[in-house]
């Protein structure tokens, strides 16, 4: 039963992408929006709140954003909140240091004309498009004035960054005195600009090895942050930008925290602009909340449908993919002889089904001398997720001939 409403899935989910799909032409034209950042929204869960919370204060979040533009847009998501938030004022800047930003460069936000709106449940709002000259691979602060916030807020928990808020109305301050620091996103979704020349996007699909738990806070140094230097770096890839839609904790299928990547897929893929490229690198969740070994046997035949739900969709909208093999995981709390077994088949799928357009295969480059052991200087001292030098030694071998233009 399962299987038939994947396959359902598959069908409704084809014919909606078909029908709002664009020409590639059209899509990667030089006078379009890019999305340059993003992040992969959710319901904030209570303990990840901030104090003294969002409710008539200022909030002040930092970005790395990859490809620069002229013109840009910023997006809001309340998707997951179950109540409307109220938002007074928006400001952009480049960041001077901490907390604060050069108030040269402060730009007021506006909606529709307007400075002040409210987002209903389950909605999104852009601002109006603003002239700003955004450099690639520079910091952005975003400051927001709240109005009335519930304790229902869709955010991104695992920014590794620091966020900075302060009491009252202060979306044009240039300093913040005395922030409550939090490291966390707040209703921020992407950004988006346009760059005055074709450019593109990939973006990855992943749980906390993704979202970068274990990499340095205010580093900005998980594994796609190291690709997307490269990237930039590179003459023929100077104008590709890396959206992380990592969640740690998160699943394909069910379970996990956050919505799933099958339930999250449309929204966070598929609504973004200019997308290419798609990196899957998610399961190790799945197989590891496997009770037993029919239970992994089950879920490894729905890991395999989920990932061609995915492609096909992606497929059908013009964006190739590309199969990162999942992570040795043995010596750590998923260790379990029928999970190994499933990892190796969900895997050896990846590698030699031949349904992604190419295959990235972390785990080999991140294995031991034993294959289902990570490598031992390379992982955050659970045997699960990389460490800093493990997420460089990811992000450095991803290649890059695979998003040449």
């Amino acid at each position: 039963m399962r299987f038939k409403n994947l396959y359902i899935f598959i069908i409704s989910g084809f014919l909606v992408s078909c029908s709002s799909s664009q020409s590639l032409e059209k899509q990667f034209s030089k006078d379009r929006w890019l999305t340059t950042w993003a992040t992969a929204p959710q319901l904030v869960e209570p303990k990840n709140l901030p104090e003294p919370g969002l409710s008539g204060n200022t909030l002040r979040q930092i970005v790395r954003v990859f490809v620069g533009g002229k013109k840009l847009r910023l997006r809001f998501s309340n998707k997951y909140s179950m109540d409307s938030l109220e938002v007074k004022a928006v400001s952009i800047a480049v960041p001077s240091d901490s907390s604060n930003v050069d108030a040269t460069s402060i730009r007021s936000l506006t909606f529709e004309k307007k400075n002040s709106f409210k987002i209903a449940p389950g909605s999104d709002i852009y601002s109006d498009e603003v002239n700003f000259n955004l450099k690639p691979n520079s910091l952005l602060a975003i400051t927001i004035s709240y109005g009335k916030v519930t304790q229902s807020v869709t955010g991104h928990p695992g920014s590794r960054t620091t966020s900075f808020i302060v009491k009252g109305e202060q979306a044009s301050s240039t300093v913040f005195k005395d922030p409550v620091k939090t490291d966390h996103w707040y209703s921020l979704f992407n950004i988006d600009v346009k760059t005055g020349e074709p450019s593109y996007a990939v973006a990855i699909m992943g749980n906390s090895i993704t979202d970068g738990r274990g990499s340095g806070t205010n580093r900005q140094n998980r594994w796609p942050d190291i690709f997307s230097q490269r990237l930039l770096a590179n003459p023929s890839t100077r104008n590709v930008s890396v959206l992380n839609f990592g969640i740690g904790g998160n699943c394909v299928v069910r379970g996990g925290l956050g919505p799933t990547a099958l339930d999250r897929f449309d929204y966070n893929i598929l609504s973004q602009q200019g997308v290419k490229w798609l990196i899957i690198l998610e399961g190790v969740n799945d197989l590891g909340g496997t009770r037993d070994p029919d239970d992994a046997s089950k879920r490894t035949e729905e890991l395999i449908a989920a990932y061609q739900v995915m492609i096909d969709k992606a497929h059908a909208n013009g964006i190739k993919v590309y199969g990162a093999t999942i992570l040795p995981f043995a010596k750590s709390f998923y260790d379990k002889p029928f999970r190994i077994e499933a990892w190796k088949k969900v895997n050896d799928w990846i590698r030699n089904s031949g349904k992604f357009d190419a295959v990235i295969d972390f785990a080999q480059h991140m294995q031991s001398e034993n294959p289902e052991v990570i490598l031992n200087d390379m992982h955050d001292h659970d045997f699960l997720h990389p460490n800093e030098a493990g997420y460089r030694r990811m992000g450095e071998f991803v290649d890059l001939n695979l998003f040449k233009n």
